[in-house]
């Protein structure tokens, strides 16, 4: 994948605009493979990342993360709680139906995943 540079990105009234994540922290919990009705295979999971400015109380942000591509599952497959790793990739809001409503969530749709650091064994 290539990095777009700002003349690179899509003009929405005339100004460049541009949907990239890069977030760095601990995974709170195993990633979960899921196959959606489609048949397609996703891998979920949450990212905790510090605030580099809290407020209050809040000092970390919990944020979904969905891995879509071969190469991003199989990378994130063999992580597990605890590990601290880096991803990129765009936020998402996807819309679905619960209960007879329709909701919505925001996740990061995840292009590229590294391990940084396993999580230290008891």
């Amino acid at each position: 994948m290539t990095k777009k540079t700002v003349t690179d990105a899509p003009v929405a009234g005339g100004l460049a605009t541009d949907n990239e994540v890069r977030l760095v922290g601990r995974l709170s919990a195993a990633p979960e493979q899921r196959t959606l009705p489609s048949g397609d295979e996703i891998w979920t999971f949450r990212l905790v990342v510090p605030r580099t400015r809290p407020q209050g109380r809040q000092t970390v942000d919990v944020l979904e993360c969905v891995a879509w591509s071969a190469r991003t599952r199989r990378s994130v497959a063999c992580w597990s709680e605890g590990d601290h790793a880096e991803v990129s990739g765009a936020l998402r809001r996807r819309f679905y139906r619960a209960g007879g409503a329709t909701q919505s969530r925001v996740e990061v749709e995840v292009d590229r995943a590294r391990l940084i650091r396993r999580a230290v064994s008891a």
